[in-house]
Protein backbone atom coordinates (compact mmCIF):
# COMPACT_ATOMS: atom_id res chain seq x y z
CA UNK A 1 0.00 0.00 0.00
CA UNK A 2 0.83 3.37 -0.83
CA UNK A 3 1.15 6.36 1.23
CA UNK A 4 -2.29 8.13 -0.51
CA UNK A 5 -3.91 4.78 -0.59
CA UNK A 6 -3.63 4.51 3.44
CA UNK A 7 -4.63 8.32 3.28
CA UNK A 8 -8.24 7.62 1.27
CA UNK A 9 -8.43 4.06 3.48
CA UNK A 10 -7.98 6.48 6.75
CA UNK A 11 -10.62 8.71 5.15
CA UNK A 12 -13.18 6.14 4.03
CA UNK A 13 -12.86 5.29 8.27
CA UNK A 14 -13.36 8.67 9.43
CA UNK A 15 -16.70 9.36 6.77
CA UNK A 16 -17.72 5.51 7.71
CA UNK A 17 -17.62 6.73 11.32
CA UNK A 18 -18.73 9.87 10.54
CA UNK A 19 -22.15 8.30 8.96
CA UNK A 20 -22.79 5.35 11.52
CA UNK A 21 -22.81 8.53 14.55
CA UNK A 22 -25.01 9.77 12.19
CA UNK A 23 -27.34 7.63 11.93
CA UNK A 24 -27.60 6.73 15.50
CA UNK A 25 -31.48 8.85 16.65
CA UNK A 26 -30.97 11.76 18.87
CA UNK A 27 -27.40 12.19 18.08
CA UNK A 28 -25.84 15.61 17.52
CA UNK A 29 -23.41 15.61 14.09
CA UNK A 30 -20.27 15.07 15.35
CA UNK A 31 -17.02 16.34 14.15
CA UNK A 32 -15.16 14.45 11.50
CA UNK A 33 -12.02 16.29 13.13
CA UNK A 34 -12.89 14.58 16.24
CA UNK A 35 -13.54 11.10 14.71
CA UNK A 36 -9.99 11.56 12.89
CA UNK A 37 -8.22 12.58 16.44
CA UNK A 38 -9.87 9.31 18.30
CA UNK A 39 -8.50 7.46 15.47
CA UNK A 40 -4.79 8.77 15.79
CA UNK A 41 -5.18 9.01 19.44
CA UNK A 42 -6.14 5.20 19.99
CA UNK A 43 -3.30 4.05 17.65
CA UNK A 44 -0.91 5.84 19.52
CA UNK A 45 -2.49 4.23 22.90
CA UNK A 46 -1.82 1.06 21.14
CA UNK A 47 1.81 1.80 20.34
CA UNK A 48 2.55 3.32 23.78
CA UNK A 49 2.81 7.18 22.58
CA UNK A 50 0.24 8.10 25.44
CA UNK A 51 -2.09 6.47 27.72
CA UNK A 52 -4.96 4.55 27.76
CA UNK A 53 -8.90 5.64 27.49
CA UNK A 54 -7.53 9.13 25.82
CA UNK A 55 -10.83 11.39 25.50
CA UNK A 56 -11.95 13.24 22.65
CA UNK A 57 -12.69 17.46 23.85
CA UNK A 58 -13.63 19.79 21.18
CA UNK A 59 -12.67 23.36 22.65
CA UNK A 60 -11.65 26.41 20.96
CA UNK A 61 -12.35 29.82 21.89
CA UNK A 62 -10.35 33.24 22.42
CA UNK A 63 -9.61 34.13 26.46
CA UNK A 64 -7.73 37.46 26.98
CA UNK A 65 -7.44 37.17 23.73
CA UNK A 66 -5.46 34.41 23.18
CA UNK A 67 -7.07 31.82 20.89
CA UNK A 68 -7.06 28.41 23.04
CA UNK A 69 -7.81 25.25 21.04
CA UNK A 70 -8.28 21.48 22.55
CA UNK A 71 -8.88 18.09 20.22
CA UNK A 72 -8.66 15.50 23.01
CA UNK A 73 -6.07 14.21 26.39
CA UNK A 74 -5.35 11.46 28.33
CA UNK A 75 -3.81 11.21 31.37
CA UNK A 76 -2.35 8.34 33.13
CA UNK A 77 -3.14 5.86 35.49
CA UNK A 78 -1.68 7.78 38.45
CA UNK A 79 -2.52 10.86 36.97
CA UNK A 80 0.45 12.09 36.96
CA UNK A 81 1.04 12.89 33.40
CA UNK A 82 -1.00 14.52 30.71
CA UNK A 83 -1.24 14.58 26.86
CA UNK A 84 -2.93 17.51 25.06
CA UNK A 85 -3.55 16.96 21.92
CA UNK A 86 -4.86 19.43 18.77
CA UNK A 87 -5.85 18.28 15.30
CA UNK A 88 -5.27 20.08 11.43
CA UNK A 89 -7.86 18.07 9.57
CA UNK A 90 -8.06 18.86 6.18
CA UNK A 91 -10.00 15.68 5.13
CA UNK A 92 -9.04 15.38 2.14
CA UNK A 93 -8.19 12.12 -0.18
CA UNK A 94 -5.27 14.75 -2.06
CA UNK A 95 -2.15 14.85 0.29
CA UNK A 96 -1.60 18.15 2.02
CA UNK A 97 1.03 19.92 3.20
CA UNK A 98 0.77 21.90 6.01
CA UNK A 99 3.11 24.64 6.46
CA UNK A 100 5.58 24.53 9.45
CA UNK A 101 4.18 27.87 10.71
CA UNK A 102 0.16 26.42 10.85
CA UNK A 103 1.71 23.75 12.86
CA UNK A 104 3.12 26.04 15.49
CA UNK A 105 0.57 28.24 15.58
CA UNK A 106 -2.11 25.70 16.06
CA UNK A 107 0.21 24.43 19.12
CA UNK A 108 0.40 27.80 20.35
CA UNK A 109 -3.25 27.59 20.42
CA UNK A 110 -3.03 24.26 22.83
CA UNK A 111 -0.34 26.14 25.25
CA UNK A 112 -2.50 28.79 25.74
CA UNK A 113 -5.27 26.38 26.58
CA UNK A 114 -3.29 24.97 29.06
CA UNK A 115 -1.26 28.53 30.51
CA UNK A 116 -5.54 29.50 30.97
CA UNK A 117 -6.37 26.34 32.87
CA UNK A 118 -2.95 27.31 35.09
CA UNK A 119 -4.28 31.27 35.49
CA UNK A 120 -7.71 30.17 36.57
CA UNK A 121 -8.78 31.96 33.72
CA UNK A 122 -10.67 29.13 31.74
CA UNK A 123 -12.47 27.46 34.71
CA UNK A 124 -13.74 31.53 36.11
CA UNK A 125 -15.70 31.75 32.43
CA UNK A 126 -16.79 28.43 31.78
CA UNK A 127 -20.03 26.95 32.77
CA UNK A 128 -19.80 23.39 34.31
CA UNK A 129 -21.64 21.90 31.63
CA UNK A 130 -19.31 22.94 29.39
CA UNK A 131 -17.27 19.30 28.24
CA UNK A 132 -14.29 20.96 28.60
CA UNK A 133 -14.99 21.97 32.63
CA UNK A 134 -13.42 18.93 34.59
CA UNK A 135 -10.33 18.79 32.50
CA UNK A 136 -9.63 22.60 32.80
CA UNK A 137 -10.62 22.10 36.65
CA UNK A 138 -8.34 19.07 37.09
CA UNK A 139 -5.52 21.00 35.44
CA UNK A 140 -5.75 24.05 37.86
CA UNK A 141 -6.40 22.10 40.81
CA UNK A 142 -3.47 19.37 40.41
CA UNK A 143 -1.14 21.22 37.99
CA UNK A 144 2.04 21.48 40.95
CA UNK A 145 1.52 17.46 40.87
CA UNK A 146 1.86 16.68 37.37
CA UNK A 147 5.39 15.41 36.26
CA UNK A 148 5.09 15.33 32.46
CA UNK A 149 3.01 17.08 30.24
CA UNK A 150 2.81 16.65 26.27
CA UNK A 151 1.32 18.46 23.67
CA UNK A 152 0.50 16.49 19.82
CA UNK A 153 -0.70 18.23 16.63
CA UNK A 154 -2.17 15.58 14.73
CA UNK A 155 -2.47 15.75 11.16
CA UNK A 156 -3.95 13.90 8.21
CA UNK A 157 -1.51 16.41 6.13
CA UNK A 158 2.34 15.95 5.82
CA UNK A 159 4.79 18.09 7.61
CA UNK A 160 8.41 18.95 7.50
CA UNK A 161 9.20 19.43 11.31
CA UNK A 162 7.87 16.98 13.75
CA UNK A 163 9.87 17.67 16.88
CA UNK A 164 9.73 21.01 18.08
CA UNK A 165 11.75 22.88 21.10
CA UNK A 166 10.28 22.19 24.26
CA UNK A 167 8.02 24.96 25.90
CA UNK A 168 7.77 26.42 29.62
CA UNK A 169 4.16 26.86 30.99
CA UNK A 170 4.33 28.04 35.14
CA UNK A 171 7.78 26.43 35.78
CA UNK A 172 7.01 23.31 33.88
CA UNK A 173 8.70 21.71 30.59
CA UNK A 174 6.34 21.01 27.71
CA UNK A 175 7.18 18.55 25.06
CA UNK A 176 5.95 19.12 21.47
CA UNK A 177 5.70 16.98 18.79
CA UNK A 178 3.74 16.10 15.87
CA UNK A 179 2.12 13.01 14.43
CA UNK A 180 0.85 13.24 11.04
CA UNK A 181 -0.40 11.03 8.10
CA UNK A 182 3.08 9.85 7.23
CA UNK A 183 4.25 9.24 10.45
CA UNK A 184 1.09 6.69 11.18
CA UNK A 185 1.31 5.53 7.84
CA UNK A 186 5.14 4.68 8.93
CA UNK A 187 3.75 2.94 11.81
CA UNK A 188 1.62 1.19 9.95
CA UNK A 189 3.73 -0.21 6.92
CA UNK A 190 6.52 -1.08 8.87
CA UNK A 191 4.80 -2.62 11.79
CA UNK A 192 7.72 -1.07 14.13
CA UNK A 193 7.05 2.14 15.64
CA UNK A 194 10.30 1.51 18.06
CA UNK A 195 12.12 2.19 14.48
CA UNK A 196 11.69 5.89 15.44
CA UNK A 197 13.46 5.09 18.82
CA UNK A 198 17.19 5.88 17.52
CA UNK A 199 19.66 7.25 19.90
CA UNK A 200 23.29 8.34 19.02
CA UNK A 201 25.74 7.96 21.87
CA UNK A 202 28.57 10.16 19.87
CA UNK A 203 25.96 12.82 20.42
CA UNK A 204 24.03 11.91 23.73
CA UNK A 205 27.11 10.22 25.45
CA UNK A 206 30.23 12.02 23.94
CA UNK A 207 31.31 8.85 22.73
CA UNK A 208 30.49 5.77 21.60
CA UNK A 209 29.33 3.54 24.82
CA UNK A 210 33.02 1.07 25.99
CA UNK A 211 31.45 -2.46 25.32
CA UNK A 212 32.44 -5.90 25.25
CA UNK A 213 30.73 -7.33 22.02
CA UNK A 214 29.92 -10.82 21.00
CA UNK A 215 29.03 -11.15 18.03
CA UNK A 216 27.21 -14.19 16.12
CA UNK A 217 27.37 -16.35 18.95
CA UNK A 218 23.68 -17.31 18.78
CA UNK A 219 21.03 -17.57 15.64
CA UNK A 220 18.83 -15.15 17.21
CA UNK A 221 20.82 -12.34 18.18
CA UNK A 222 24.23 -10.73 18.80
CA UNK A 223 25.29 -9.70 22.55
CA UNK A 224 27.20 -6.74 24.41
CA UNK A 225 27.71 -5.77 27.69
CA UNK A 226 28.22 -1.98 28.22
CA UNK A 227 27.94 1.15 30.85
CA UNK A 228 25.53 4.29 30.28
CA UNK A 229 25.61 7.20 31.67
CA UNK A 230 23.02 8.37 34.10
CA UNK A 231 22.74 11.37 32.41
CA UNK A 232 22.24 9.77 29.15
CA UNK A 233 19.45 7.67 30.44
CA UNK A 234 17.87 10.49 31.57
CA UNK A 235 17.87 12.13 28.79
CA UNK A 236 16.80 8.98 26.58
CA UNK A 237 13.95 9.05 29.20
CA UNK A 238 13.07 12.72 28.65
CA UNK A 239 12.86 12.21 25.32
CA UNK A 240 11.41 9.06 24.18
CA UNK A 241 9.46 8.69 28.02
CA UNK A 242 7.71 4.76 28.31
CA UNK A 243 8.21 4.06 24.62
CA UNK A 244 11.83 3.65 25.18
CA UNK A 245 10.07 0.89 27.81
CA UNK A 246 7.77 -0.50 25.44
CA UNK A 247 8.29 -4.13 25.50
CA UNK A 248 8.81 -3.85 29.62
CA UNK A 249 6.13 -4.84 31.40
CA UNK A 250 6.67 -2.96 34.46
CA UNK A 251 6.40 0.83 33.01
CA UNK A 252 7.62 3.11 36.13
CA UNK A 253 4.39 4.32 37.98
CA UNK A 254 5.67 5.93 40.87
CA UNK A 255 8.06 7.89 43.39
CA UNK A 256 6.29 6.44 46.51
CA UNK A 257 7.42 2.28 46.63
CA UNK A 258 10.10 1.09 48.45
CA UNK A 259 12.37 0.07 45.73
CA UNK A 260 11.73 3.47 43.85
CA UNK A 261 12.85 5.30 47.00
CA UNK A 262 15.96 3.76 47.34
CA UNK A 263 16.71 4.31 43.90
CA UNK A 264 16.29 7.72 44.34
CA UNK A 265 17.89 8.39 47.45
CA UNK A 266 21.01 6.36 46.11
CA UNK A 267 21.08 8.95 43.03
CA UNK A 268 20.83 11.66 45.03
CA UNK A 269 23.50 10.60 48.29
CA UNK A 270 25.46 8.20 46.92
CA UNK A 271 25.88 8.06 43.03
CA UNK A 272 29.27 7.24 42.93
CA UNK A 273 28.09 3.56 44.23
CA UNK A 274 25.06 3.42 41.60
CA UNK A 275 26.51 1.02 39.76
CA UNK A 276 28.12 -1.26 42.83
CA UNK A 277 24.28 -1.40 44.21
CA UNK A 278 22.41 -1.47 41.35
CA UNK A 279 21.87 -4.67 39.35
CA UNK A 280 21.57 -3.00 36.08
CA UNK A 281 18.89 -3.09 33.06
CA UNK A 282 18.16 -5.00 29.69
CA UNK A 283 18.14 -3.14 26.64
CA UNK A 284 16.94 -4.87 23.24
CA UNK A 285 17.45 -3.01 20.09
CA UNK A 286 17.04 -3.76 16.33
CA UNK A 287 20.04 -2.55 14.81
CA UNK A 288 23.16 -1.59 16.59
CA UNK A 289 26.20 0.40 15.14
CA UNK A 290 29.70 -0.02 16.45
CA UNK A 291 32.34 2.49 16.41
CA UNK A 292 35.32 3.33 18.67
CA UNK A 293 35.40 4.34 22.05
CA UNK A 294 36.48 7.35 23.53
CA UNK A 295 39.73 5.27 25.39
CA UNK A 296 39.92 2.55 22.21
CA UNK A 297 38.41 -0.61 21.60
CA UNK A 298 34.77 -1.19 20.52
CA UNK A 299 32.01 0.51 21.26
CA UNK A 300 28.18 1.06 20.81
CA UNK A 301 27.76 4.33 18.34
CA UNK A 302 24.38 4.14 17.58
CA UNK A 303 21.39 2.19 18.58
CA UNK A 304 17.92 1.81 16.76
CA UNK A 305 14.78 0.11 17.55
CA UNK A 306 16.01 0.48 21.38
CA UNK A 307 13.83 -0.70 24.35
CA UNK A 308 14.26 -1.43 27.41
CA UNK A 309 12.94 -4.46 28.85
CA UNK A 310 14.38 -4.83 32.43
CA UNK A 311 14.71 -1.69 34.05
CA UNK A 312 12.69 0.26 33.60
CA UNK A 313 12.23 1.32 37.05
CA UNK A 314 15.76 2.19 36.85
CA UNK A 315 15.47 3.90 34.10
CA UNK A 316 12.53 6.89 34.72
CA UNK A 317 14.18 6.97 38.55
CA UNK A 318 17.01 8.61 36.07
CA UNK A 319 14.31 11.48 34.47
CA UNK A 320 11.90 11.71 37.55
CA UNK A 321 14.48 12.18 40.27
CA UNK A 322 16.33 14.59 38.72
CA UNK A 323 13.20 16.64 37.57
CA UNK A 324 11.82 17.16 41.24
CA UNK A 325 15.31 17.32 42.84
CA UNK A 326 17.43 19.82 39.96
CA UNK A 327 20.55 19.61 42.30
CA UNK A 328 21.09 15.61 41.42
CA UNK A 329 24.23 15.18 40.12
CA UNK A 330 23.76 12.03 37.54
CA UNK A 331 26.90 12.47 35.58
CA UNK A 332 28.92 10.15 38.19
CA UNK A 333 26.26 7.76 37.87
CA UNK A 334 26.99 4.87 35.52
CA UNK A 335 24.19 2.00 34.70
CA UNK A 336 25.04 -1.68 33.87
CA UNK A 337 23.60 -2.64 30.76
CA UNK A 338 23.39 -6.05 28.66
CA UNK A 339 22.65 -5.45 25.14
CA UNK A 340 20.36 -7.79 23.07
CA UNK A 341 20.36 -6.84 19.14
CA UNK A 342 17.83 -9.38 17.20
CA UNK A 343 18.54 -11.20 14.19
CA UNK A 344 14.37 -12.26 13.95
CA UNK A 345 12.55 -11.26 11.05
CA UNK A 346 9.60 -12.86 12.02
CA UNK A 347 8.00 -10.20 14.07
CA UNK A 348 5.59 -12.22 16.37
CA UNK A 349 8.60 -14.89 17.14
CA UNK A 350 10.78 -11.38 17.96
CA UNK A 351 7.66 -10.17 20.09
CA UNK A 352 7.51 -13.74 22.48
CA UNK A 353 11.70 -13.54 22.32
CA UNK A 354 11.38 -10.07 23.92
CA UNK A 355 8.83 -11.33 26.31
CA UNK A 356 10.98 -14.57 27.23
CA UNK A 357 14.25 -11.78 27.86
CA UNK A 358 11.84 -9.90 29.96
CA UNK A 359 10.55 -13.18 31.79
CA UNK A 360 14.08 -14.45 32.65
CA UNK A 361 16.07 -11.29 33.41
CA UNK A 362 17.50 -10.91 36.81
CA UNK A 363 16.58 -7.47 38.59
CA UNK A 364 16.56 -6.06 41.66
CA UNK A 365 12.70 -6.11 42.21
CA UNK A 366 10.43 -8.42 41.99
CA UNK A 367 8.46 -9.12 39.14
CA UNK A 368 5.28 -11.04 38.95
CA UNK A 369 4.78 -13.54 36.49
CA UNK A 370 1.62 -12.48 35.43
CA UNK A 371 2.94 -9.01 34.16
CA UNK A 372 4.79 -11.47 31.45
CA UNK A 373 1.97 -13.12 30.57
CA UNK A 374 1.90 -13.97 26.62
CA UNK A 375 2.71 -17.75 27.18
CA UNK A 376 0.42 -18.39 30.13
CA UNK A 377 -2.26 -21.30 29.41
CA UNK A 378 -5.26 -19.12 28.59
CA UNK A 379 -3.47 -16.61 26.25
CA UNK A 380 -1.70 -19.78 24.37
CA UNK A 381 -5.84 -21.37 24.07
CA UNK A 382 -7.55 -18.67 23.34
CA UNK A 383 -5.04 -17.49 20.16
CA UNK A 384 -5.64 -21.30 19.08
CA UNK A 385 -9.15 -21.48 19.73
CA UNK A 386 -9.51 -18.25 17.74
CA UNK A 387 -7.32 -19.87 14.75
CA UNK A 388 -9.19 -22.83 14.92
CA UNK A 389 -12.69 -21.57 15.82
CA UNK A 390 -14.99 -20.28 12.87
CA UNK A 391 -17.71 -17.87 13.19
CA UNK A 392 -21.20 -19.48 12.02
CA UNK A 393 -20.85 -18.29 8.32
CA UNK A 394 -17.96 -21.18 8.19
CA UNK A 395 -15.79 -18.32 6.27
CA UNK A 396 -14.98 -15.63 8.69
CA UNK A 397 -13.42 -15.90 12.58
CA UNK A 398 -11.62 -13.88 15.50
CA UNK A 399 -8.03 -13.15 16.08
CA UNK A 400 -6.77 -13.16 19.46
CA UNK A 401 -2.99 -11.58 19.39
CA UNK A 402 -1.24 -13.03 21.43
CA UNK A 403 1.89 -11.46 20.42
CA UNK A 404 2.37 -7.80 19.74
CA UNK A 405 2.17 -7.19 15.86
CA UNK A 406 1.18 -10.74 14.90
CA UNK A 407 -1.95 -9.62 13.40
CA UNK A 408 0.02 -7.67 10.61
CA UNK A 409 2.33 -10.21 10.87
CA UNK A 410 -0.26 -13.15 10.15
CA UNK A 411 -1.76 -11.05 7.25
CA UNK A 412 1.66 -10.27 5.36
CA UNK A 413 2.77 -14.10 5.80
CA UNK A 414 -0.70 -16.05 4.97
CA UNK A 415 -1.87 -13.40 2.74
CA UNK A 416 1.53 -13.02 0.60
CA UNK A 417 0.05 -10.57 -2.36
CA UNK A 418 -2.27 -7.63 -1.93
CA UNK A 419 -5.37 -9.63 -3.11
CA UNK A 420 -4.51 -12.45 -0.55
CA UNK A 421 -4.23 -9.94 2.24
CA UNK A 422 -7.90 -8.40 0.99
CA UNK A 423 -9.11 -11.62 1.23
CA UNK A 424 -7.78 -12.39 4.68
CA UNK A 425 -8.83 -8.96 5.70
CA UNK A 426 -12.31 -9.47 4.94
CA UNK A 427 -12.04 -13.33 6.34
CA UNK A 428 -10.68 -12.10 10.01
CA UNK A 429 -11.17 -8.14 10.14
CA UNK A 430 -9.43 -5.56 11.88
CA UNK A 431 -12.68 -5.09 13.80
CA UNK A 432 -12.17 -8.36 15.34
CA UNK A 433 -8.72 -8.42 16.57
CA UNK A 434 -8.58 -8.32 20.09
CA UNK A 435 -5.44 -7.66 21.98
CA UNK A 436 -4.66 -8.61 25.81
CA UNK A 437 -5.42 -6.02 27.31
CA UNK A 438 -8.66 -5.80 25.41
CA UNK A 439 -9.49 -9.60 26.67
CA UNK A 440 -9.38 -8.16 30.29
CA UNK A 441 -11.04 -5.24 29.84
CA UNK A 442 -14.36 -7.17 28.19
CA UNK A 443 -14.21 -9.56 30.50
CA UNK A 444 -13.68 -7.69 33.88
CA UNK A 445 -16.50 -5.18 32.71
CA UNK A 446 -19.11 -8.55 32.34
CA UNK A 447 -17.82 -9.76 35.74
CA UNK A 448 -18.77 -6.28 37.07
CA UNK A 449 -15.77 -4.71 38.20
CA UNK A 450 -15.91 -1.38 36.00
CA UNK A 451 -13.69 0.15 38.52
CA UNK A 452 -10.47 -1.81 37.71
CA UNK A 453 -11.50 -1.53 33.66
CA UNK A 454 -11.22 2.19 34.79
CA UNK A 455 -7.76 1.84 35.96
CA UNK A 456 -6.18 1.57 32.63
CA UNK A 457 -5.47 -1.32 30.04
CA UNK A 458 -2.10 -2.86 31.90
CA UNK A 459 -3.75 -2.37 35.78
CA UNK A 460 -6.96 -4.28 34.61
CA UNK A 461 -5.15 -7.00 33.00
CA UNK A 462 -2.76 -7.74 35.57
CA UNK A 463 -5.65 -7.75 38.13
CA UNK A 464 -7.35 -9.86 35.76
CA UNK A 465 -4.46 -12.58 35.54
CA UNK A 466 -4.49 -12.35 39.57
CA UNK A 467 -8.03 -13.03 39.88
CA UNK A 468 -7.73 -15.73 37.13
CA UNK A 469 -4.54 -16.93 39.40
CA UNK A 470 -6.78 -17.13 42.69
CA UNK A 471 -10.33 -18.57 40.78
CA UNK A 472 -8.89 -22.19 40.05
CA UNK A 473 -13.00 -23.29 39.93
CA UNK A 474 -13.41 -21.07 37.01
CA UNK A 475 -10.34 -20.88 34.99
CA UNK A 476 -8.43 -24.14 36.16
CA UNK A 477 -9.63 -26.30 33.20
CA UNK A 478 -8.63 -26.16 29.95
CA UNK A 479 -10.50 -23.66 28.08
CA UNK A 480 -13.42 -25.23 25.69
CA UNK A 481 -15.34 -23.72 23.08
CA UNK A 482 -18.32 -22.55 24.68
CA UNK A 483 -16.16 -20.75 27.16
CA UNK A 484 -14.27 -19.24 24.34
CA UNK A 485 -17.45 -18.35 22.35
CA UNK A 486 -18.90 -16.90 25.25
CA UNK A 487 -15.81 -14.61 25.92
CA UNK A 488 -16.26 -13.75 22.08
CA UNK A 489 -19.67 -12.76 22.56
CA UNK A 490 -18.80 -10.46 25.64
CA UNK A 491 -16.44 -8.68 23.35
CA UNK A 492 -19.52 -7.80 20.87
CA UNK A 493 -21.54 -6.70 23.58
CA UNK A 494 -18.62 -4.22 24.82
CA UNK A 495 -18.01 -2.99 21.33
CA UNK A 496 -21.31 -2.36 20.45
CA UNK A 497 -21.57 -0.35 23.62
CA UNK A 498 -19.14 1.61 22.89
CA UNK A 499 -19.92 2.04 19.54
CA UNK A 500 -23.39 3.47 21.02
CA UNK A 501 -22.16 5.34 23.71
CA UNK A 502 -19.42 7.43 21.22
CA UNK A 503 -21.96 8.80 19.57
CA UNK A 504 -23.89 9.83 22.86
CA UNK A 505 -21.35 11.66 25.18
CA UNK A 506 -18.95 14.10 24.73
CA UNK A 507 -16.74 12.55 27.54
CA UNK A 508 -15.61 10.00 29.77
CA UNK A 509 -16.85 7.01 27.05
CA UNK A 510 -14.74 4.65 28.25
CA UNK A 511 -15.95 5.29 32.16
CA UNK A 512 -19.26 5.08 30.98
CA UNK A 513 -19.18 2.06 28.63
CA UNK A 514 -17.40 0.10 31.28
CA UNK A 515 -20.20 0.93 33.93
CA UNK A 516 -22.93 0.22 31.42
CA UNK A 517 -21.78 -3.27 30.26
CA UNK A 518 -21.07 -4.34 34.11
CA UNK A 519 -24.54 -2.81 34.92
CA UNK A 520 -26.17 -4.64 32.00
CA UNK A 521 -24.40 -7.94 33.58
CA UNK A 522 -25.43 -7.09 36.92
CA UNK A 523 -29.64 -6.15 35.77
CA UNK A 524 -29.56 -8.84 33.16
CA UNK A 525 -26.78 -10.86 32.89
CA UNK A 526 -28.54 -14.34 33.91
CA UNK A 527 -31.06 -13.90 31.57
CA UNK A 528 -28.47 -13.64 28.52
CA UNK A 529 -27.85 -15.74 25.84
CA UNK A 530 -24.17 -15.62 25.22
CA UNK A 531 -24.15 -18.45 23.04
CA UNK A 532 -27.04 -16.83 20.95
CA UNK A 533 -25.06 -13.30 20.23
CA UNK A 534 -21.79 -16.08 19.28
CA UNK A 535 -24.25 -17.31 16.79
CA UNK A 536 -26.07 -13.67 15.17
CA UNK A 537 -22.37 -12.22 15.67
CA UNK A 538 -24.26 -9.22 17.09
CA UNK A 539 -26.81 -8.33 19.25
CA UNK A 540 -30.57 -7.75 19.35
CA UNK A 541 -31.83 -4.47 18.69
CA UNK A 542 -33.92 -4.57 22.60
CA UNK A 543 -30.73 -5.31 23.42
CA UNK A 544 -29.59 -2.38 22.36
CA UNK A 545 -31.99 -0.62 23.39
CA UNK A 546 -31.29 -1.48 27.07
CA UNK A 547 -27.82 -0.53 26.63
CA UNK A 548 -28.25 3.02 25.26
CA UNK A 549 -30.68 3.45 28.21
CA UNK A 550 -28.56 1.91 31.14
CA UNK A 551 -25.56 4.38 29.76
CA UNK A 552 -28.14 7.48 30.04
CA UNK A 553 -28.15 6.79 33.92
CA UNK A 554 -25.02 5.39 34.55
CA UNK A 555 -23.65 8.74 32.98
CA UNK A 556 -26.19 10.67 35.24
CA UNK A 557 -24.81 8.61 38.56
CA UNK A 558 -21.27 8.61 37.41
CA UNK A 559 -21.71 12.70 37.37
CA UNK A 560 -23.88 13.13 40.28
CA UNK A 561 -21.65 10.85 42.63
CA UNK A 562 -18.11 12.57 41.42
CA UNK A 563 -18.76 15.83 43.60
CA UNK A 564 -16.92 17.68 41.25
CA UNK A 565 -14.09 15.30 41.02
CA UNK A 566 -12.70 13.87 37.14
CA UNK A 567 -15.42 11.44 36.72
CA UNK A 568 -12.15 9.28 35.07
CA UNK A 569 -10.71 9.31 38.61
CA UNK A 570 -13.32 8.64 40.51
CA UNK A 571 -14.55 5.52 38.11
CA UNK A 572 -11.47 4.09 39.72
CA UNK A 573 -12.91 3.32 43.10
CA UNK A 574 -14.74 0.42 44.12
CA UNK A 575 -16.80 2.72 45.86
CA UNK A 576 -17.97 4.30 42.35
CA UNK A 577 -19.20 1.17 41.26
CA UNK A 578 -21.28 0.37 44.58
CA UNK A 579 -22.88 3.54 44.40
CA UNK A 580 -23.71 2.86 40.64
CA UNK A 581 -25.35 -0.58 41.47
CA UNK A 582 -26.72 0.22 44.22
CA UNK A 583 -28.85 3.12 43.01
CA UNK A 584 -29.41 1.58 39.51
CA UNK A 585 -32.11 -1.54 38.89
CA UNK A 586 -34.98 -3.44 37.55
CA UNK A 587 -38.28 -2.49 38.36
CA UNK A 588 -39.56 -5.79 39.53
CA UNK A 589 -43.06 -4.04 39.52
CA UNK A 590 -42.93 -3.19 36.20
CA UNK A 591 -43.75 -5.70 33.27
CA UNK A 592 -41.38 -3.53 30.77
CA UNK A 593 -37.62 -3.47 30.37
CA UNK A 594 -38.07 0.10 32.02
CA UNK A 595 -34.92 0.88 34.26
CA UNK A 596 -34.80 3.35 37.53
CA UNK A 597 -32.82 4.80 39.30
CA UNK A 598 -32.87 6.51 42.85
Amino acid sequence: MELIDFLRQTQNEIRKEYQDQMAQPGVESPFPELIFTDIVMRHMADIGMTFDDAETCHFMAKVSGHNVRLSGYAFSEDGDQLDLFVSIYHGSDELCHVPDADTKAIAGHCIQFLQKCVDGKLSSTLDQSNDAWQLVTTIEQSYTELEQIRIYVLTDGQVKTRWYQSRDVAGKTIKLEVMDIVRLFNHWQEGKPRDELQVNFDEVAGGALPCVWIPDEMGEYDYALTVVPGETLRFIYEKYGNRILEANVRSFLSQTGKVNKGIRDTLREQPERFMAYNNGIVIVADQVRLGEAPGGGPGIAWMQGMQIVNGGQTTASMFFTKKKFPATNLRNVRVPAKVIVLKQTNNAQEEMLIADISRFSNSQNKVNISDLSANRPVHVQLEKMANTVYCPDGYSRWFYERANGSYKVMLEREGKTPAGIKRLKDAIPASRRITKTDFAKYHCAWLQRPDLVSLGGQKNFAALMTMIDKDNERYGDELNIESFKNYIAQAIIYKKAYKLINSLFPAFKANIAAYTVAAYSHLYGNQTDLAEIWNQQGIEETMGNRLVSLAHRVNSLLTESANGRMISEWAKKPECWEYVRSKIYFSAQAKTDSLSHD
